[in-house]
C-alpha cells in the first residue's frame, strides 16, 4: 500500500492520489500523495505545528522543492519516539506501519493508576505516543473508511494492553487511508477481508515497534514508574435510563 521512506527522523508513507483520515492534530479527510510521522526532539516545545512539520518534512528532503516532491499537504503524526522503531506490516490489500512508546502511559482502571492523581490540565504533546498507519488498496467509503480507524485503535489497545497491561498513552494517533481508484469495499468491520487484514497488520506492526523500542529497557509497569504517567478519572456520574 505505502512506499515507505525514513530520513532525518521523519518517515513519509507514499501513494498518490491516497485518501486520508486522520485523527492528528491536523486531522480529518483529504486527499494527497503522502503522509508523514515525525519524531520530535526530547526537549521540543509546542509550537506552530504546521510549519514545524512542514520545515521538518523540507529539512528531510520532502519538501515542495525536493526531486521527488509530493503534495505535502498530506496528514502528519508526531511523536517522541525515533522513526527506527518504525515498522510495516502488510497482508492482503493492507499495510500497517506503527511507532510505539509508553513513557506517557493511560491506563483505564483506576486501580491501575498507584494512587497517582489524575492530571488532565496539560494538553502539550507528551513524549512517546503510539501513531498507527493504517492503508488498504481498497476503496472504501467514508463511513468505512472511519471504521478503519476504529478498528486499528481497537487493535493497537489490545496489543498493548496484552504486552504492557496499559490499552495505549494519552497523545496515541490513527490514520486511515484508501485508493479511491481500487476495487470498492462497502464495509470494513472486523469480519471483513479488509477489516481482519487490518486487525492483523496493526497486531504486528505495533508488537514489531514495542519490541524494538524496548530492546534495552524495562517497558514502565505503572504509572509512576513511567515518566509522563497519567492517571485515570476515578469516577463518572452515569445515569441510568427508565423504560
Amino acid at each position: 500500500m505505502f512506499e515507505t521512506a525514513v530520513r532525518d527522523g521523519v518517515t513519509r508513507l507514499r501513494r498518490p492520489g491516497t485518501r486520508w483520515l486522520s485523527t492528528g492534530f491536523d486531522g480529518g479527510e483529504t486527499v494527497a500523495n503522502a503522509a508523514y510521522n515525525v519524531t520530535v526532539p526530547e526537549e521540543w516545545e509546542w509550537t506552530d505545528l504546521t510549519a514545524y512539520v512542514v520545515e521538518r518534512r523540507r529539512d528531510a528532503g520532502f519538501g515542495p522543492e525536493a526531486s521527488d516532491a509530493d503534495d505535502v499537504s498530506g496528514p502528519a503524526l508526531l511523536t517522541g519516539v525515533s522513526q527506527r522503531h518504525a515498522r510495516v506490516a502488510e497482508h492482503g490489500s493492507v499495510s500497517a506501519v506503527a511507532t510505539v512508546g509508553v513513557s506517557n502511559p493511560a491506563p483505564l482502571d483506576p486501580s491501575d493508576a498507584d494512587g497517582s492523581d489524575a492530571d488532565t490540565s496539560d494538553e502539550r504533546p507528551r513524549p512517546g505516543t503510539v501513531n498507527v498507519f493504517v492503508g488498504t488498496e481498497r476503496s472504501l467509503g467514508s463511513g468505512a473508511l472511519a471504521n478503519l480507524v476504529a478498528v486499528a485503535a481497537e487493535a493497537k489497545a489490545t496489543v498493548l494492553l496484552r504486552e504492557t497491561g496499559f490499552p495505549g498513552t494519552t497523545s496515541d494517533a490513527v490514520v486511515a487511508a484508501c485508493d479511491p481508484d481500487g476495487e470498492r469495499a462497502r464495509f470494513s468491520g472486523s469480519a471483513t477481508a479488509v477489516g481482519a487484514s487490518a486487525r492483523a497488520c496493526v497486531r504486528d506492526a505495533v508488537r514489531a515497534s514495542l519490541a524494538s523500542r524496548y530492546s534495552d529497557e524495562q517497558v514502565p509497569d505503572t504509572v509512576d514508574g513511567a515518566r509522563y504517567g497519567v492517571a485515570p478519572v476515578a469516577e463518572t456520574d452515569v445515569e441510568v435510563f427508565e423504560p
